[in-house]
């Protein structure tokens, strides 16, 4: 096997789908919303893909600004091709796109949260996430006591 790594190379929403669901990803991800799916590839600015001759094989997805932060959205790999270093290989790759003070952020899905300090990431543990069927509650923080 000769696995082709590309950056930012043409993919459909099909294809990430597929992957996705090849992988353990797809089960927290909206693979059934199409146009989510294609909105979410379409805004991506950095996108590296793992190729076994023509089948998707693996993905990272990020949105960055290239020097302060990249956010790696999605890191999945084929079931069949997991653990022959591909998933590093895909953030190496990553990694060499960002400018050398951007630091990668990534939220790990509940099974590899032991993967991640293994190869060198930090655990942050004040991350905040607002859920869209949630709103701002500007008054209560407004009036908060410090």
């Amino acid at each position: 096997m000769s696995v082709i790594y590309t950056i930012n190379s043409p993919i459909s929403h099909v294809q990430f789908i597929d992957v996705l669901n090849r992988s353990t990803l797809g089960e927290r991800r909206p693979t059934d919303d199409h146009d989510c799916m294609k909105g979410m590839l379409e805004h991506s600015n950095l996108v590296v893909c793992a190729w076994d001759n023509d089948s998707l094989i693996g993905i990272a997805r990020s949105v960055t600004d290239f020097y302060f932060c990249c956010y790696l959205s999605d890191l999945a790999v084929d079931r069949k091709y997991q653990r022959q270093g591909i998933g590093i290989e895909l953030q190496k790759m990553t990694l060499r796109q960002l400018g050398p003070n951007c630091k990668i952020i990534l939220l790990a899905a509940p099974a590899a949260a032991t993967y991640y300090p293994y190869i060198g990431y930090e655990k942050h543990d004040s991350c905040w996430i607002m859920q869209r069927s949630n709103t701002i509650a500007a008054n209560r923080a407004l009036n908060r006591t410090p």
